[in-house]
């Protein structure tokens, strides 16, 4: 009875960063907050099982992110980052606008495509020459001129490029990632963007820092392609400092929670060439 006691005692200090994604994508966002941010507790969801998002409708995807949102605000979670550009920019707006005053008024959620921008925005300024951008992404991502919309508030003159590139997804999801048919798709993919000559490239999907290096190679020296998690967890550090009403109740145990809706052994498997360390037991969730 005593250990038991104990255990609940400490249960209720763990109030933790949640991550979701629609797949494992999301995992390179979680390295970059364990590198920058390792003390704190994190609980990453993956929707695996309706994987991919990016041809989804917009209602179907807020209909999955809120039930995602549900499932890790219910484990205590305090702050949760949609880390899908798909699921941020057709939901983020407005779970933060209608959800989350009516059912978590004191609870967050952050997405992944203004860090993106803000980084972009910080680049053009010191070097307005370079204001060729390009964007790579989920169909839905691509079509819902996220980016260009969130980019135009900056008030800088920058032409951009945009492909859509569905088959990425699933090519990184099956571990094909160093397949030659991989490479095919990806220069095909890349082929526009290199003819423009872009100065800078955001990978607008968190599964496409897995192939960084291939891009960087295809596109050459003479485009910058933004590391999208280090940024996003650069500006997670600094969200973190100026809300000190979110920092003080999260708990810093260096918990790590793993959960996904489908196939706990494969997400366990691939997870662990995402975040090039051990996972531990992956749980299966339910998402209602």
């Amino acid at each position: 009875m005593i250990v038991i006691c104990y255990v609940l005692r400490v249960l209720c200090y763990v109030i933790m960063i949640g991550i979701f994604d629609s797949g494992l994508g999301g995992l390179t966002i979680l390295k970059a907050f364990i590198e920058k941010l390792p003390e704190y507790d994190y609980m990453y969801l993956g929707d695996n099982a309706r994987s991919p998002y990016g041809n989804k409708s917009q209602d179907l995807i807020y209909q999955y992110a809120k039930e995602a949102i549900d499932f890790l605000f219910k484990r205590d979670c305090q702050l949760v980052v949609l880390a899908c550009n798909t699921a941020s920019a057709k939901a983020l707006r407005k779970l933060q606008q209608e959800r989350l005053p009516k059912n978590y008024p004191d609870r967050r959620v952050l997405g992944v495509v203004i860090p993106a921008v803000q980084a972009v925005a910080e680049i053009i300024k010191k070097n307005p020459r370079k204001n060729k951008l390009g964007i790579i992404g989920t169909r839905s991502t691509i079509e819902s001129g996220v980016y260009e919309k969130e980019l135009a508030k900056t008030g800088l003159k920058i032409e951009i490029f945009k492909q859509a590139c569905p088959l990425l997804v699933p090519l990184i999801e099956e571990g094909w990632t160093k397949r030659p048919e991989t490479k095919m798709i990806l220069r095909y993919y890349l082929r526009g963007l290199k003819k423009a000559r872009i100065n800078n490239l955001i990978l607008a999907c968190t599964h496409y820092p897995i192939l960084l290096k291939q891009i960087e190679n295809i596109m050459g020296p003479q485009c910058r392609v933004l590391d999208s998690p280090r940024f996003t967890a650069e500006k997670l550090a600094d969200y973190l400092k100026r809300h000190p009403e979110i920092e003080t109740k999260l708990s810093k145990n260096k918990t790590r929670l793993f959960y996904t809706t489908d196939k706990a052994a494969m997400f366990k498997e691939l997870g662990q060439r995402f975040l090039d360390s051990e996972i531990g037991e992956v749980e299966k969730a339910k998402l209602e």
